[in-house]
C-alpha cells in the first residue's frame, strides 16, 4: 500500500471517528434511550435539534466518499480491517473528552489493534 492510498483510509478513519464522538455527544445529557415507542419518539424529536448529532451524520456521509476513493485503490481485505484504528481514537478522545475508563485491558487490546494494522499495511 503506498502512502496516498494510506492517509485516504485514514482520512476515512478519523472521519467514521469523529462522527461516533459526535453521535456520543449528542445523547451525553439525554441518557439511555427508552426502547418504549413513546419515550423513544420525545428522545428522538430532541435529537432532531442537536447540532452533534448533525455533524456525525455529516462526517459519516464525507467518510462514505472517502472510504468509496479507498476501495478504488486498495484491497477490501487490507482496507477494511484498518478500520480497527477507529477504536483506538474514539477510545483515547472518549477518554478525553467524556471520561471513560481507559484500563489496562483496553491499552493491550489497542496495542494488539495497532501491531495488526502495521502487519497488514505491510503485506
Amino acid at each position: 500500500m503506498n502512502l496516498v492510498s494510506f492517509c485516504i483510509i485514514l482520512a476515512g478513519v478519523m472521519l467514521n471517528a469523529v462522527a461516533q464522538l459526535a453521535l456520543k455527544a449528542s445523547v451525553r445529557e439525554m441518557g439511555a434511550i427508552s426502547l418504549n415507542l413513546a419515550s423513544s419518539a420525545t428522545a428522538f424529536s430532541r435529537l432532531a435539534f442537536e447540532p452533534f448529532l448533525w455533524a456525525g451524520l455529516v462526517c459519516y456521509g464525507i467518510s462514505v466518499v472517502v472510504w468509496i476513493l479507498a476501495l478504488s485503490r486498495v484491497d477490501v481485505s487490507i482496507a477494511y480491517p484498518m478500520l480497527s484504528m477507529g477504536y483506538i481514537v474514539n477510545a483515547l478522545l472518549a477518554w478525553q473528552l467524556f471520561g471513560e475508563v481507559m484500563n489496562p485491558a483496553r491499552i493491550i487490546g489497542m496495542s494488539i489493534i495497532l501491531i495488526g494494522v502495521y502487519v497488514l499495511a505491510r503485506s
